[in-house]
């Protein structure tokens, strides 16, 4: 990637947006730019944050995360009950309608949930992997049943079931859905023009009543750019409002300019390094090799990375999970110090005296990927680097295809470690362990409300993992926002910004 000289970039972009003309105040008009493109606007078919992101603000859930007291409140649905421990009766909110003006019923809660749950194209499967079915009682009453105990269930319909409008997308069809999407959120979509940009404009029928507010800010913009540079400069040269994920190095930098700020926030996100443990890539390819995969853990300096590289706080971390989530027992987990030397002690050991060669396939900031390919150089592994956009390593890493991927997890923003083992080692496309013991500890950390033997399940997981050395925990994350000095905006802990909830000071 080519190297941007910051310092001038940033003096020079300074003098440009000194003008009055700051922000989009005087249009309503909030201006984003991310670099995560999204391929499919439709929240089921993407796994990525910015996806998410988007989803929250054009669709609704049955119940809303308070992102304060993550608390579960009344969204499409009024009131819930238990009917046994793996079925669940709702009563849904009358009076909401969809973008075009038709209502919503319980037909649209039943299709969603009966559709998802056959549909092999999901991005996420394990999201919705403990639903069985859900049928209709009448207009707005919906019995949703489980397949097995599942204790987290009201946090994922909260974050992850995006209801879905069944007869405009029976009319238009799975495709055009994607193109031309309606929701019942406080955003409605009004243009998707391929993985470039994106435009919503407040929905005016919104519904009083929901938590999530009618939004102050009339219309959202959003430029999908290819690189951290861009994002840069669209926000230095006055062409974007807010931005995310910049390199912490520029923090400072960022805040001595008159209209724009940086914030920074603690997020839920951690880092990984996944290893092809399972032989997905070659079979017999070096990764296979359990001493091989710990030189690995002992090469990289975890704790200096999450120091000086992404700085605000971040932890190194021991066990494959943020460490507030339930079942995240740090204290089960095998630590590896830094020790070049012990690195270069086991890859003797296990046949590679002279190192051998690999790919690292990752979406993450240049320095922090160059930082994890030298410390592999350093110990005889030749990592050849390869950066891309992050739809592109998710869609090689579920076809089996990175032999090494550095990437991060944000667990959908649920604090449970069902929101993230399952995805890595429960068998699934993401999963390059593939290791039958973990897989059924896992599955069943999911499948009993007894919090005592939900601990000692995933206890017993992240220990074979961690002394397996399948899946390299990095550091926690913080993450860095730019913003126009004009905008009221909050970061949350759960990563998700809520635009709904922003406005013009």
């Amino acid at each position: 990637m080519r190297k941007v000289n910051w310092s001038a970039a940033i003096f020079a972009a300074g003098l440009a947006v000194a003008s009055p003309a700051n922000a989009q105040k005087s249009a309503d008009t909030l201006r984003i730019t991310w670099r995560d493109a999204i391929p499919n606007v439709d929240p089921y078919y993407n796994q990525l944050r910015s996806g998410i992101i988007l989803a929250h603000q054009a669709w609704d859930t049955l119940l809303y995360r308070d992102p304060e007291t993550f608390q579960n409140k009344p969204l499409l649905a009024e009131s819930y009950k238990w009917i046994d421990d793996t079925t669940l009766e709702f009563t849904l909110r009358q009076g909401v309608t969809w973008h075009n003006g038709d209502k919503f019923t319980a037909d649209d809660v039943v299709y969603t949930i009966n559709t998802v749950i056959a549909d092999k194209q999901v991005a996420v499967a394990s999201n919705y992997s403990f639903y069985d079915s859900a049928e209709k009682i009448d207009d707005y009453h919906v019995r949703v049943k489980l397949k097995r105990v599942f204790p987290a269930a009201l946090d994922y319909m909260a974050m992850t079931l995006w209801i879905w409008p069944k007869a405009y997308r029976e009319k238009v069809g799975v495709d055009d859905y994607a193109h031309h999407p309606i929701g019942t959120g406080p955003y409605k979509i009004t243009r998707v023009d391929g993985v470039t940009q994106i435009d919503l404009e407040r929905y005016d029928g919104y519904y009083a009543a929901s938590p999530k507010g009618k939004p102050a800010i009339g219309k959202i913009v959003i430029h999908e750019v290819p690189d951290s540079a861009t994002e840069m400069a669209e926000l230095l040269g006055n062409r974007a409002d807010w931005i995310w994920k910049f390199s912490p190095d520029q923090y400072d930098n960022v805040n001595r300019m008159p209209t724009v700020q940086a914030v920074r926030s603690e997020s839920m996100r951690i880092g990984y390094i996944n290893m092809d443990s399972a032989g997905r890539t070659a079979p017999g390819n070096p990764l296979t090799n359990l001493k091989v995969r710990q030189a690995i853990f002992h090469a990289i300096d975890r704790e200096t990375m999450a120091k000086q590289l992404v700085q605000g706080g971040s932890r190194a971390l021991d066990a494959p999970c943020y460490p507030t989530q339930f079942g995240c027992d740090a204290g089960a987990a095998t630590h590896y110090a830094y020790d070049p030397a012990k690195a270069k002690q086991l890859l003797a050991e296990a046949g590679f005296p002279n190192g051998f060669d690999t790919e690292l396939v990752t979406y993450e900031l240049p320095s922090w990927a160059g930082a994890m390919q030298n410390y592999l150089k350093a110990v005889g592994i030749n990592a050849r680097l390869s950066s891309l956009q992050v739809a592109a390593v998710v869609q090689r890493s579920l076809a089996g295809q990175n032999p090494m991927e550095a990437g991060d997890w944000g667990s959908y923003s649920i604090n449970d470690v069902s929101a993230i083992l399952p995805q890595y080692f429960g068998g699934g496309n993401a999963d390059y362990t593939r290791d039958p013991e973990i897989m059924e500890l896992v599955k069943t950390g999911g499948s009993t409300t007894d919090p005592d033997q939900r601990r000692k399940a995933y206890s017993k997981a992240i220990k074979l993992i961690t002394e397996r050395a399948y899946w390299i925990p990095m550091y926690t994350y913080t993450v860095t926002y730019g913003l126009s000095r004009q905008l009221n905006f909050k970061p949350y802990p759960d990563e998700l910004p809520r635009f709904y909830l922003s406005s013009w000071k």
